[in-house]
């Protein structure tokens, strides 16, 4: 089956690769198209002079004044050409006006088949801007990726001269080429008769090129009897293909395919379709764009009788009528397996079949549109009568945005104003009157008109009376009361109002209109927009006449990970709610990427949602967790008791084929990134070999994840028959490998474990030697079993400028996030460097305290910054992560605030690389890296460096120091190197101690509170400023704000508060129990709303017993994870933003504005218990009220005392760690009181030992100090060395590390 698709991909792919090359103009198409223009083939907007008209404009020529020059005061100045015939172009080249100062430096091009409605060339589906000259002479020429083919163009110069003005030469480059076209009036079509009764094709390639007046329309349709069809039609705009190939009925078998491409086609411009069929193998594009699909059902071949129709579906035995709307406007050069069925028509031959009207001419649309740019400050004021038998305005729309003025219109002015608004409004239209309180009225229509379709709206005002109709649907109407009925002039504002107004008579109680118009009536007179546009006859701003720019930025889909895209106008959001993931494209995820970094956080043992790959294409799954003396990834199947066999003969075996909890492909991601992985087979035999005893040959067997067949058992190594009895040389007879190949009446075990990574896990067993007299087996395996990370410490070391490593080239078309890690000692250097053919992207330290982030779409360079209050070349490790996507870049360095950007609307978005991946180093070997990296993670793929390093002169496997996978800092403390060991920076987290393992834990009562002031970088770490999202977009803010909170806690007193966060605008986050024990996440995130409240289900956690709590808040993803046991996801309400935190507070609230009145309650009760281990982002306000509470952001009230409680928390580490003296005083709490002699004679014996002991250290210490002052230089006065490091202040190396050397046998040993 798969060899079967193979081959079908293959023919497929030539078959396209044939069809595109037929197809291609391969003569020369480079001819200049303007030597032979006329004086009347050249139009303009404006012109300086006589001297300057439009047709001296040609390239390289010198008559009149050199060339073409718009006058000074056109805003919007165009060029336009006619090129006298529907011709290809293929480039553009362009000079500044001769003699003069005077150039374009930008600009962007239209094209039309009719001179009347336009359509901006676009490129990488964005309006395309391209470069012209910097001076007056040199020729600047531009190939057009993709070619167009017109009769109309249009130059609109964007930039000038800085030096004069704009002043313009140009030639258009291309050729003439054959054109067949029909004209369906959406009464016509056209049928293809075969020659017998039916055709049965494995093959079929279909082109076409399609111009539509309307969104709905079969373009191609074939059927047969037997069921089988092909359809292509247009609805709302897409093209939608149908094809079953099957012979049983669709409505029955439901096996047919449909499948969908483009948007908007029904704007009146050019529109190209290919179809392709190999059997079931489907390639359909539309304008460049290829949906590749296969055809479900057993069936290759397609079976049509009769006829195929173009235009439309007809009635059989009704000539002119129709089953499905059919199309209306032109196709060109329509190709049917390489029968050109217009030219037939055309030749009249017998094949063909004419039903309507159909005529070999396009013919043009009457209607003109256009385009409101802003929704600030587009309008267009239009005079208009209002008489006494009222006023009527007609038109039709269409748009993204959820709100926009489209009209108002001033009724009365005496005594009391009086106007007429029409508006969007959530998508719907709103008609009111707005005057004094006897006029205020509003109805509404409609609903969803913010798809991008067209639209119809009728408004008429008849005396007392307002309609308003919506798509020709049923009216809604209003009445007004008193209204002046005398005759006056007034003006209709569309689209908008005025930014300046003198007398206030445009009223916009919301956003202007963003989008398109067309068939204006007022008063049932058609509004010439070419006239406004000539003449001025009406007062308009940021209009774009004849032409609707309208753009589906969800097409393609750029939200990831199955997030769903929302537009509006000019912007796309995407909606990430229940995909796990987050971002602007929902591109990382919410969930941790091991168990190991659940252990950082002091979880217990527990199942767990893990994402593995991170931001790469796995969805995230569910593992166990088993943290003990490492911390165990379990993955579990479907045979979790043993299984007893019989019967079974290697010809006929007993097989077990395994299904994991986890797919595949979660497994291989999961050993191939686990340092180490097991799985143990458990078998008991009884007469049951697993090898023949004369020749070896395998009995039982087992294969791989890869499904290869494996003969090697638990215990020994691949490719060797024995068991693990022969590997520890116990086995029960010496003269076999294995137990059970003694072949004994009596039970035997060969248990063993498997632990070969590249073969695990088990995919499937068999046993084959169970069919013998007493023969029976017994088989168990368990689950597979992965510990550690083998990349986390993945590390290279780079000791000359000129070394690099060199990857495969970055996959980073639409995103990329990159992460690694780095310690030098350089001034700068370049981590990481891949470039384009103009693209590139660079991740650099630019000097000891800067790092920039720099990449090029091929428009220019974006640079992001991130200076650091510290310098990064102090040899210690720091971290990086870049994120770049089509809405924005970002760059974070360690825990510095954030640098974000986001990316303009209209520039491309493909970031195009060819060359490889250089880490380390550059193309040119220079500005090289020299110091570790480390992690270095690319769309969730960790690269190996330790590996590539071994084989590449100028780097090192691995990295020198101290900090390495051996080192425990718990809980996200951070390892800082010293001389000759590491320590464990505390200082950003909510746990102390030597390895930040010891909880802090405080007793509160019922009047106790903590308050601590937030200050920056803390509050906007984590909380950015919330950025208002595009209209459209519920009328909503999208946040990029985001929580981590994390404490322990036991009470036993309900309801109860325990921490508020607040911010300035008076929003705020809340968690509190409520008073059943619950625990509830409370937020208000807008004024507007009410407070969003969640309550994960869980049993009572005020049981008096100790409880871990996790909030982790990404945009409106939260998650919630209360000890091992509960862990869900919720959705925040779109339209929410949280502020950057001003102030967090443990326990009671006073004085607060808030008016939830069961967290009033609450707060005014406060928390009585013990809190432990309160972190907030990166703040630790129960910390800093224990240990520097005379700090001003600190505000104790009420009693506050130290606790153990947290201690509970340090089981959840599971590590082995040195004990502090303290722990085993806490550790005999609890136990039996000894006897008091008992007491007594232990006090003495334990004095007398503690005070040798004392004693013996103290000489030690004075002797190994005096050794080594006299072995060392003294270190400088003020260094002196700490049990941990709270500051961000790090001590040089003791063995500094000279990273501009080799240093292939250096060693690091722990003293």
């Amino acid at each position: 089956m798969r060899f079967h698709n193979s081959i079908g991909m293959f023919f497929l792919t030539t078959l396209s690769a044939l069809t595109s090359v037929l197809s291609a103009n391969n003569y020369y198409c480079e001819e200049p198209l303007m030597t032979s223009l006329p004086p009347t083939s050249f139009q303009n907007s404006s012109k300086f002079s006589d001297r300057r008209s439009p047709h001296y404009s040609k390239l390289n020529r010198r008559d009149g004044d050199g060339g073409w020059s718009p006058n000074g005061v056109d805003q919007q100045p165009w060029l336009q050409l006619d090129l006298r015939d529907r011709l290809k172009v293929t480039s553009i080249a362009t000079q500044g006006r001769w003699g003069s100062s005077d150039w374009v430096a930008r600009y962007q091009l239209q094209y039309s088949d009719s001179g009347r409605t336009w359509r901006p060339y676009r490129q990488e589906d964005v309006i395309w801007t391209f470069t012209g000259n910097s001076d007056t002479d040199t020729v600047v020429q531009h190939k057009l990726p993709h070619s167009i083919r017109t009769r109309y163009m249009r130059l609109l110069p964007l930039e000038g001269s800085p030096r004069g003005g704009m002043g313009l030469r140009l030639e258009v480059y291309g050729c003439t080429y054959k054109s067949d076209v029909a004209d369906f009036d959406g009464r016509s079509a056209l049928l293809y008769r075969f020659n017998q009764k039916s055709t049965s094709t494995v093959k079929d390639v279909i082109s076409l090129r399609f111009r539509s007046h309307q969104a709905e329309g079969v373009l191609v349709h074939g059927e047969g009897q037997r069921g089988d069809f092909l359809t292509l039609e247009l609805q709302r705009g897409k093209l939608i293909l149908h094809l079953n190939l099957d012979d049983a009925k669709p409505q029955s078998s439901g096996r047919s395919s449909s499948v969908t491409v483009g948007s908007l086609l029904d704007d009146h411009h050019w529109h190209s379709v290919q179809i392709e069929r190999f059997n079931k193998h489907v390639n359909f594009t539309v304008d460049g764009h290829t949906q590749h699909f296969r055809s479900p059902g057993q069936e290759d071949t397609l079976e049509i009788d009769y006829e195929l129709s173009f235009g439309g579906i007809p009635l059989p035995g009704k000539p002119g009528t129709f089953l499905h709307e059919n199309f209306h406007g032109c196709i060109e050069n329509l190709n049917y397996n390489s029968v050109n069925v217009i030219d037939m028509a055309k030749r009249r031959k017998p094949q063909i079949y004419t039903v309507g009207n159909v005529t070999f001419s396009c013919s043009e649309s009457s209607s003109v549109a256009v385009t409101f740019l802003s929704s600030t400050g587009s309008f267009l004021a239009l005079p208009a009568d209002y008489f006494t038998e009222g006023l009527s305005v007609r038109l039709q729309f269409r748009t993204w945005n959820q709100e926009g003025l489209l009209f108002s219109v001033p009724l009365s002015h005496d005594p009391d104003p009086i106007n007429l608004l029409l508006r969007l409004s959530q998508a719907r239209l709103l008609l009111s009157i707005s005057g004094g309180p006897q006029y205020s009225a509003q109805v509404f229509s409609g609903q969803n008109l913010s798809d991008g379709q067209w639209h119809s709206i009728a408004v008429e005002v008849k005396g007392q009376k307002v309609s308003l109709t919506v798509n020709n649907q049923k009216p809604v109407s209003m009445e007004i009361i008193g209204l002046s009925q005398n005759v006056q002039k007034t003006t209709i504002y569309v689209g908008g109002c005025p930014l300046f107004q003198s007398n206030f008579i445009c009223e916009n109680p919301s956003r202007g209109f963003q989008g398109c118009f067309r068939l204006l009536f007022i008063n049932n007179h058609p509004v010439n927009f070419l006239q406004i546009k000539q003449e001025s006859l009406s007062n308009f701003s940021q209009l774009s006449f004849d032409v609707c720019n309208i753009q589906d930025r969800c097409l393609p889909n750029l939200c990831e990970h199955g997030g769903q895209c929302i537009q509006s106008w000019d912007q796309f959001y995407c909606d990430c709610s229940g995909t796990g993931y987050t971002g602007a494209t929902c591109h990382n995820s919410i969930y941790e990427r091991s168990c190991e970094a659940f252990r950082k956080t002091g979880s217990q043992s527990s199942v767990f949602t893990i994402d593995l790959d991170g931001s790469g294409p796995l969805e995230h799954t569910r593992v166990n967790c088993t943290m003990a003396d490492k911390v165990w990834t379990v993955v579990g199947h479907d045979y979790t008791r043993p299984i007893d066999i019989r019967g079974s003969t290697p010809r006929s075996p007993f097989v077990l084929i395994f299904n994991y909890t986890i797919s595949p492909y979660h497994l291989r991601s999961l050993v191939t990134s686990s340092e180490h992985c097991q799985q143990e087979v458990i078998y008991r035999c009884r007469r049951s070999r697993l090898f023949d005893t004369w020749d070896g040959t395998p009995l039982s067997w087992w294969l791989d994840r890869d499904g290869v067949k494996r003969t090697y058992w638990g215990g020994f190594l691949p490719g060797v028959q024995q068991c693990s009895c022969s590997l520890d040389g116990n086995c029960r007879d010496m003269n076999y490998f294995c137990n059970c190949d003694a072949d004994q009446d009596i039970w035997a075990n060969d248990t063993g474990v498997l632990s070969y990574k590249d073969h695990l896990p088990l995919s499937e067993i068999a046993i084959g030697d169970t069919n013998r007299t007493n023969s029976q087996a017994v088989l168990h395996i368990g689950p597979l079993r992965c510990y550690g990370n083998r990349f986390f410490w993945n590390s290279a070391s780079f000791y000359q400028e000129s070394s690099y490593l060199h990857f495969p080239t970055l996959q980073a078309e639409l995103s990329v996030d990159i992460s690694l890690f780095f310690k030098t000692s350089a001034l700068s250097g370049v981590f990481l460097e891949n470039l384009g053919v103009r693209d590139f992207i660079r991740l650099e330290l630019i000097s000891s305290s800067t790092v920039n982030f720099t990449f090029d779409l091929g428009d220019g360079p974006v640079v992001l910054t991130v200076r650091s209050p510290v310098v990064l070349n102090d040899r210690q490790w720091h971290y990086i992560r870049a994120e770049r996507n089509v809405k924005e870049a970002s760059l974070q360095v360690d825990s510095l605030p954030l640098e974000l950007t986001e990316a303009p609307s209209e520039r491309p978005y493909r970031l195009q690389l060819s060359s490889q991946l250089f880490v380390g180093g550059t193309a040119s070997r220079q500005r090289g890296f020299l110091g570790c990296l480390r992690a270095l993670t690319i769309n969730g793929v960790t690269l190996d460096l330790y590996e590539r390093a071994k084989t590449t002169p100028g780097v090192n496997s691995g990295c020198p120091g101290h900090c390495t996978s051996d080192s425990v800092c718990h809980n996200g403390g951070r390892c800082v190197e010293e001389r000759s060991r590491y320590t464990c920076d505390c200082t950003l987290i909510a746990f102390d101690g030597p390895h930040c393992r010891t909880a802090l834990a405080a007793s509160f009562e019922s009047g106790s509170s903590v308050l601590y002031t937030l200050q920056e970088p803390f509050s906007g770490i984590l909380n950015e400023e919330a950025r208002k999202s595009p209209a459209g977009f519920h009328n909503a803010e999208v946040t990029k704000s985001q929580e981590k909170v994390s404490f322990g806690f036991l009470t036993r007193h309900v309801p109860a508060l325990i921490l508020t966060a607040h911010t300035l605008d008076q929003h705020y986050m809340a968690v509190m129990l409520s008073s059943n024990g619950s625990l509830q996440i409370r937020y208000l995130l807008n004024k507007e709303k009410r407070t969003e409240t969640f309550s994960p289900k869980s049993a009572s956690l005020s049981d008096g017993r100790f409880h871990w709590v996790k909030i982790n808040r990404k945009g409106q993803e939260l998650l919630v994870q209360i000890d091992s046991t509960v862990t869900q996801q919720y959705s925040l309400s779109p339209g929410s933003a949280l502020s950057p935190v001003r102030s967090v507070i443990l326990g009671r609230i006073q004085d607060s504005d808030i008016t939830d009145k069961e967290l009033v309650q609450a707060g005014l009760r406060g928390f009585i218990g013990c809190l432990s281990s309160v972190q907030f982002n990166q703040a630790t306000p129960l910390k800093a009220a224990l240990q520097n509470s005379q700090s001003p952001l600190v505000t104790v009230i009420g009693r506050l005392e130290a606790s153990s409680c947290g201690t509970v928390s340090s089981s959840n580490t599971l590590s082995n760690t040195h004990t502090r003296p303290d722990d085993s005083a806490k550790s005999n709490r609890g136990k039996d009181p000894l006897k008091k002699a008992d007491q007594n004679d232990l006090a003495l014996i334990g004095g007398v030992v503690a005070a040798v002991v004392f004693i013996t250290l103290c000489a030690l210490a004075v002797i190994i100090r005096f050794l080594y002052r006299h072995r060392r230089t003294p270190a400088p006065s003020g260094s002196t060395a700490k049990t941990h490091c709270p500051s961000m202040e790090h001590p040089p190396y003791r063995a500094a590390l000279d990273l501009h050397k080799p240093n292939h046998d250096s060693k690091e040993y722990y003293i």
